[in-house]
């Protein structure tokens, strides 16, 4: 009796849930009531399972959709920064409660600088010329940030969960390239519709190369992980083919620099060559350009070859800085922001400023097609650039002491590791996590979710294979005690 009393009441509240929600679609004409269900099972997760959360988070972020234009000047992803939001609410109301986390990630190497670099935002925003503008972009960091590096540094704990967070994005942005390469097919593959077909998904042609660098380079990485199942060696290769025809049609030329300079790096990590050695060969470049930049200048100026949808054309449109209108404006972008550096070279002009008062730092003869007398083109187009405006010298110094913190515990902890599968796990994510800055100094998108979330998680993963796995012979998951360490 007891058994058939519960299935009725199933069968009332179902009815009563479809009632209600005809109710909603014929006399309101909305559908949003049949939402709920998932806001529940959502809430549910929050309290019970965090790292679902975080795993559903990972699936999101790609198919996510950015809504502009909101009230108060705001603009958020849908739906992965709302759930961003709750993760970084739950785990600051955890750590106000009992303040227990992993001293061992708390206190890495990579760690410390993101706490430097958040000190360094604080001060900035007292100094900012628009304090609200910078709590906002503070605020917007955090919520990256907190889940992606803090949260996925403990979830990475068991291997499985490393895994799963990694091919739940790549299995949304499989999705996202179909929809893209079978919109951009409509338009005949041109190169002017590969700028914006992947819309609403991804803003432009380059967030989504870049995103596209990261995740085929994790896809190559597991297409050589040993003891892996021929069914789903079929599966990852061909994953690694559609990304790499979506990489192709992009037309982002970012990003497959981005891939030849992570080529280079693989080849100096697998023949040993020194770092010393490599450091030298840099200096020695950045001295010839020094000692012969005129010539090279004048050199790249006779380049008159614009981007366009030919594959050998778009790569030599990569040096033209004489007419292709996307290398004008990046440089008319980069000017304005050592401009605004010589007038504030110490707090800069405070984070997440950059794209309201460069407009007056233009100059007319830097101007392109694409530039605008108002400024509200977007940012500075560069990881490196847009801090040094923003946050002055220490603000980009920083971020390169991050790149290079983060490459070499990737590449220390790779020369550490027992465990093959480890190994070349984390050798995977250091190319990856390069990658992404080598593009870095020609777009930035570490103030969004499409790349934060990659980005971030990857440094966790390099932090968490350090702390827990570098030293050990078996990959499996770290337990304290006899139960596995649970998300904070």
């Amino acid at each position: 009796m007891e058994k058939r009393a519960k299935i009725a009441w199933l069968y009332l509240i179902a009815a009563l849930f479809i009632a209600v929600g005809l109710f909603f679609v014929v006399k309101k004409n909305t559908y949003l009531f049949f939402a709920l269900p998932v806001v529940l099972g959502v809430l549910l997760l929050y309290i019970f399972s965090l790292d679902k959360v975080l795993m559903l988070t990972s699936f999101c972020v790609p198919l996510s959709v950015n809504l502009k234009a909101l009230e108060a000047g705001l603009a958020i992803s849908l739906p992965a920064e709302p759930l961003l939001m709750g993760i970084l609410v739950l785990f600051l109301a955890k750590m106000l409660y009992d303040g227990k986390y992993d001293k061992r990630i708390s206190h890495h190497p990579i760690a410390i600088v993101i706490y430097c670099m958040f000190a360094w935002m604080i001060v900035t925003t007292i100094t900012s010329e628009m304090p609200l503008v910078s709590l906002k972009f503070i605020l917007a960091r955090l919520w990256f940030v907190v889940p992606a590096f803090f949260l996925c540094a403990i979830l990475f704990k068991n291997p499985k969960n490393i895994h799963w967070f990694i091919w739940l994005y790549i299995s949304a942005l499989c999705i996202v390239c179909i929809y893209t390469i079978i919109h951009h097919a409509q338009y005949g593959f041109d190169g002017d519709s590969a700028h914006w077909v992947m819309s609403p998904f991804y803003n432009d042609h380059t967030a989504y190369g870049a995103a596209l660098a990261i995740y085929l380079i994790l896809a190559l990485t597991y297409a050589f992980l040993p003891n892996i199942k021929p069914s789903r060696k079929l599966v990852i290769i061909g994953v690694v083919v559609l990304l790499s025809v979506a990489l192709m049609l992009s037309n982002c030329r970012a990003a497959w620099l981005s891939m030849i300079a992570a080529i280079a790096v693989l080849m100096c990590i697998l023949f040993k060559i020194k770092f010393r050695w490599i450091a030298a060969v840099a200096i020695i470049l950045v001295g010839l350009f020094l000692t012969f930049q005129n010539q090279i200048i004048d050199t790249l100026e006779k380049n008159n070859q614009d981007a366009s949808g030919d594959l050998v054309e778009n790569i030599q449109s990569i040096t033209n800085i004489s007419t292709d209108a996307s290398n004008l404006e990046r440089i008319n972008r980069w000017q304005s922001a050592f401009r605004l550096f010589n007038e504030r070279p110490v707090f800069g002009w405070g984070p997440g400023t950059y794209q309201f008062v460069y407009a007056p730092y233009q100059m007319s003869k830097e101007k392109t097609i694409i530039s605008t007398n108002a400024g509200d083109g977007g940012n500075a187009h560069s990881e490196y650039f847009g801090p040094l405006a923003e946050q002055g010298v220490i603000g980009s110094l920083l971020v390169v002491v991050l790149v290079v913190v983060t490459i070499y515990c990737g590449i220390k902890t790779y020369s550490r590791c027992k465990n093959r599968k480890a190994k070349i796990l984390v050798l995977g994510a250091t190319l990856a996590f390069f990658s992404y800055f080598v593009h870095g100094f020609l777009n930035n998108f570490l103030d969004t979710d499409k790349l934060a979330i990659p980005v971030w998680s990857l440094a966790a993963l390099i932090a968490a294979i350090d702390v827990y796995y570098a030293d050990k012979e078996e990959f499996v998951a770290v337990t304290d005690g006899q139960t596995e360490e649970k998300l904070p």
